[in-house]
């Protein structure tokens, strides 16, 4: 009998804890504001760690500790080696504790400028920040920037938190002007619901209990004020944004479209809306791990069926008929740059926005603010942590809300195409019109488009493609072995990461010169012809490797002259005419008997190259030796 009650009264703890409320909440402050000892504090105080954590604590804080002979509970928090030793945080720590009341999730954020894109991460998905100032500095650019990044993210309730008070000998005084002080600052930003509280965290005054050495402060405690905050109006229960994450087919009998409420309240039998297709039906049921339920609400994921069959896939939205989304290609937001290779505006990034994933394009950086200062400056591209705000362009349109009022369908981030890192995060502020959209023509690009020029300098494509556009051109007589060294160092270039074309005589012969013939007048302007298309491609950046007889010497000095003498490589193939007529013994019979004219070798003279860039011979059988030995100098000859 006693177990069953025990059992009871531990399935009745866990059904209540379940059904708490959960905050998400960040510290954030200058080195040595203690954002780590406070979270440290407060886990302690209100008998959130284990035993054996707590002997850890007490051995850490002899060994390693930063608190003097107290103990230093910002070691529950900096797990980094580095962040022990230097006693500064460099991650994101997350920690995790509950109370009667509420449950928490607790994001120590670093302090460091260098570190801002950690900040972010960590305050993507806060629903209240704690900003920490030293009572002896009050308000310093570091809690103005932490302010500004907190505004940028929209979190909306913020308790600045004015720390080593008792190096202040806990003076009112002190306290008023540093919140006076602050709160001339944030009157520029959007922060609806402001706290301060004076505290030590390192002697645990006002952070779980409230102190009895600043009685003039008459406020809650750190820890009462997270328990009774209001945030459970912070989301957008008006508009309806259901982004399909997956469409669910268990079975034959059942097709339902998975996902994780971004706004509104989804009931059974609403009508709704797809997007893009704009087709509408009802809802037949709202599914979740608990089984059916009559409506879902944000964050609750959930599965939902339709009364009536429409094709939907990932990416696709479920919105209330008169409640819409922005539909565009085209809108600004303010972005936080967080890879470490600086922004290329001509990259055509993915861009990841609610379950949609597709291309965009930056079109113009408006300005750029500088975080400590609140100050916008030009840009033309971010560097790490840096933070503009932009116009940008995707390839397909794109179901969004202001970020200011729906976070989950007014964020996306940017992906790099080639490395697949995430460069950047954004806040959607409205749409822009295809009138407002900034043009990326200059005066001096619009007279080469009326010139016919191209808009891109040799030198961009040259930094776009790592490469210089060049000719690799190969000779020599029929079964010399021309095109076999010409497609595998082709494949070599490759495979290295180069744009490269192979072009051979007969699929030239096939199109661009099937009007000609094998006639020496004819032969030269075929490879007239090719030489243009290898200056035209090499202009462009590409490498071409270029497989002809090209028997004549004046004639290869006119390719020359045409492609360029910087560009142009010649490659000899001097394989003796004996392994050549062994390589292709049908054509030589018949060239031998009439049957075929102006065969190089036979009817026709092949001059032998007087300078050529390499010799080269096949009677070793080493393609791959000819292969390295032309793809290297090819690359000594980029390097120069």
């Amino acid at each position: 009998m006693e177990d069953q009650i025990k059992a009871l009264d531990i399935k009745a703890f866990l059904e209540h804890d379940e059904k708490k409320d959960l905050l998400r909440l960040l510290t954030a402050g200058s080195v040595d504001d203690g954002k780590s000892t406070l979270i440290g504090r407060l886990l302690f105080d209100s008998k959130r760690i284990y035993e054996d954590q707590l002997a850890a604590l007490e051995r850490d804080s002899r060994r390693v500790g930063h608190a003097g002979e107290s103990m230093d509970y910002a070691l529950l928090l900096d797990g980094l080696k580095a962040e022990r030793e230097q006693g500064i945080t460099i991650d994101v720590a997350y920690r995790y504790f509950s109370t009667n009341k509420r449950k928490f999730i607790i994001a120590d954020t670093p302090g460091h400028e260098q570190y801002t894109r950690n900040m972010v991460t960590g305050a993507s998905t806060a629903n209240l920040a704690i900003i920490l100032a030293d009572a002896r500095k009050g308000i310093i650019t570091q809690t103005r920037r932490h302010t500004f990044l907190v505004s940028l993210l929209g979190i909306r309730h913020v308790i600045l938190a004015v720390n080593k008070m008792d190096l202040t000998a806990y003076k009112q005084d002190v306290f008023d002007a540093i919140c006076e002080d602050y709160k001339s600052f944030i009157t520029r930003l959007n922060i609806p619901d402001l706290h301060f509280i004076p505290l030590s965290a390192l002697h645990g005054e006002n952070v779980v209990e409230r102190s009895r050495k600043m009685p003039w402060y008459g406020g809650e405690s750190l820890l009462e004020l997270l328990e009774n905050i209001h945030i459970s109006s912070d989301r957008n229960f008006v508009d309806l944004r259901y982004p399909v994450q997956y469409v669910l087919r268990p079975g034959n009998d059942f097709r339902g479209f998975s996902g994780k409420l971004a706004g509104g309240i989804l009931r059974k039998g609403d009508p709704v809306m797809v997007l893009p297709s704009r087709k509408s039906s009802r809802v037949s049921a709202i599914v979740s791990s608990d089984g059916e339920r009559d409506y879902a609400f944000p964050p609750q994921s959930v599965t939902v069926t339709l009364k009536d069959e429409i094709d939907i896939s990932r990416g696709d939205m479920l919105v209330h008929l008169n409640n819409m989304p922005r539909i565009d290609r085209h809108f600004e937001s303010m972005l936080v740059w967080m890879d470490e290779t600086d922004m290329d505006p001509d990259t055509h990034f993915l861009i990841k926005q609610t379950s949609n994933t597709g291309k965009a394009r930056i079109d113009r950086i408006r300005y750029k603010i500088d975080v400590n200062t609140l100050h916008r400056s030009e840009a033309q591209y971010l560097k790490l942590n840096e933070i503009g705000r932009v116009v940008i362009t995707s390839a397909k349109p794109l179901f969004f809300d202001a970020y200011e009022k729906n976070h989950e369908a007014g964020s996306f981030i940017l992906i790099d195409p080639v490395t697949h890192n995430t460069c950047a995060v954004g806040m959607i502020i409205d749409r822009v019109s295809s009138d407002e959209l900034p043009s990326r023509i200059t005066d001096a690009e619009k007279q080469k488009i009326r010139e016919g020029n191209s808009l891109i300098a040799p030198g961009e494509r040259e930094a776009k493609y790592g490469q210089q556009g060049e000719t690799i051109w190969i000779t020599g007589l029929h079964g010399s072995g021309k095109n076999n060294v010409a497609l595998r160092l082709e494949k070599r270039l490759f495979e290295l990461g180069h744009i490269v074309v192979f072009i051979n005589g007969q699929k030239i012969r096939e199109r661009l010169s099937n009007d000609l013939d094998f006639s020496a007048a004819d032969r030269a302007e075929h490879l007239r012809r090719v030489a243009e298309l290898c200056r035209l491609l090499n202009d462009h950046g590409i490498i071409t490797i270029c497989s002809f007889i090209s028997p004549r010497e004046d004639i290869r000095r006119q390719l020359v002259e045409i492609i360029g003498k910087q560009r142009f490589k010649l490659i000899y193939m001097a394989t003796v005419i004996d392994r050549c007529k062994a390589n292709k013994p049908d054509l030589y019979r018949e060239a031998e008997a009439g049957k075929l004219r102006y065969l190089a070798g036979v009817d026709v003279p092949y001059e032998v190259p007087e300078h050529p860039d390499m010799v080269m011979d096949l009677d070793d059988n080493d393609i791959e030796k000819i292969v390295d030995l032309i793809q290297n100098k090819a690359e000594r000859r980029r390097e120069k």
